[in-house]
């Protein structure tokens, strides 16, 4: 029933030393998930820690290949979208201003339900600064991102009127 992430061949899972998965159903639309993933102004009402976020290549919100910076995990951050398919899947890759080695894909599955829309987000990380943040708590960026499903899914049911299953 569900999409499957297209992992460029570096980040897959199994040549990633941290990968999770999230996932939930919220009673919003496709439509409004999809809005608030592809509005960089949206995202401080509901991606953990995220102050700002500047697109870099002159679009209003993201599209494919859109380079952006933003605070991600207590980093500055560079990244570009790499999967983009309407309503569908959006993924995006990139790593610290810091380390240059560590770098991240995270890959986000939307999908229509009856109960509303079933958002699975899954993450792989590489390099030394992810793994040393992994080692001082080993389930933070989970957590970091079962918030984010939990307040993505408060601002879109806040849209559409409709409560979080």
């Amino acid at each position: 029933m569900y999409e499957a992430i297209k992992w460029p061949e570096d980040m897959t899972p199994s040549r990633s030393p941290i990968h999770f998965t999230n996932e939930l159903i919220v009673a919003a639309s496709v439509e409004t998930i999809w809005s608030l993933l592809v509005d960089h102004t949206a995202w401080p009402s509901f991606y953990p820690g995220v102050e700002h976020v500047e697109l870099l290549d002159g679009h209003a919100s993201l599209q494919l290949g859109t380079r952006f910076q933003t605070n991600l995990a207590g980093q500055d951050v560079y990244a570009s979208v790499q999967e983009f398919e309407p309503m569908t899947r959006i993924a995006w890759g990139g790593g610290p201003k810091s380390s240059l080695e560590s770098k991240a894909y995270h890959a986000w599955i939307i999908t229509p339900v009856s109960e509303g829309t079933h958002l699975w987000t899954e993450e792989t990380m590489q390099g030394p600064l992810w793994i040393e943040l992994a080692k001082q708590a080993p389930d933070v960026f989970w957590r970091t991102h079962q918030k984010l499903l939990e307040d993505l899914a408060k601002v879109a049911t806040q849209r559409s009127g409709s409560p979080t299953k």
